[in-house]
């Protein structure tokens, strides 16, 4: 692991760990000792990061109470305020879509079912672009002010830096896709088109 500090790659891994079970470093140009969360975002933060995902899972899809939230999680042994909460969610939140890819990454299967459907986010009327597989997990959704062939080649294109390219695509009747689908994922990837709509809870 590179040295937060002067980025050099000479570190040796150190016997120890945090108190939350972080490994340590020191590095063997500047001397300093550095936890994996050191430079990041998550760095001095009191709880796990696996904990704080689901701390920002229940704020964000499940819209419980900063004061819900720190009570639900006291009751599991993780004591920490309701302003702690909403620090973390201004801090964290705009990281977390991109956290959960990561965590997504090479569980997508090969059968994408693509739909998109018009929602209002915060007063303004959108289009939400999603895509699930065969066993109904997220492949990957977008947010577009337009239903066109640029937003769903904006959401091919996102797609696929999560999951390898299927072997099948099930879409609607949107006049984009045909194209969008050759021109994004290539010739060897089937369209199928059929009248599918994909809750969006």
């Amino acid at each position: 692991m590179n040295c937060p500090h002067c980025h050099c790659a000479e570190t040796t891994l150190l016997k120890r760990t945090t108190n939350l079970g972080y490994a340590v470093f020191r590095c063997k140009s500047c001397q300093r000792t550095f936890n994996q969360r050191t430079g990041t975002a998550f760095n001095y933060v009191e709880v796990p990061t696996d904990i704080l995902f689901e701390i920002l899972l229940c704020r964000i899809r499940y819209k419980l109470s900063y004061r819900d939230v720190a009570e639900f999680f006291l009751m599991r042994g993780f004591e920490f305020t309701h302003e702690a909460v909403r620090d973390w969610e201004e801090r964290l939140a705009t990281i977390f879509p991109e956290e959960l890819r990561t965590k997504r990454r090479g569980q997508i299967g090969k059968v994408w079912f693509v739909d998109e459907t018009y929602i209002r986010v915060k007063g303004k009327w959108c289009y939400l672009y999603r895509g699930i597989d065969e066993k109904g997990n997220l492949v990957d959704s977008m947010l577009s002010p337009k239903r066109d062939l640029e937003a769903a080649q904006a959401f091919f294109e996102q797609a696929t830096t999560v999951a390898s390219l299927p072997k099948k695509v099930v879409t609607d009747g949107l006049a984009s896709y045909p194209g969008e689908v050759k021109q994004a994922l290539g010739d060897e990837v089937e369209r199928n088109c059929q009248g599918l709509s994909i809750p969006t809870d």
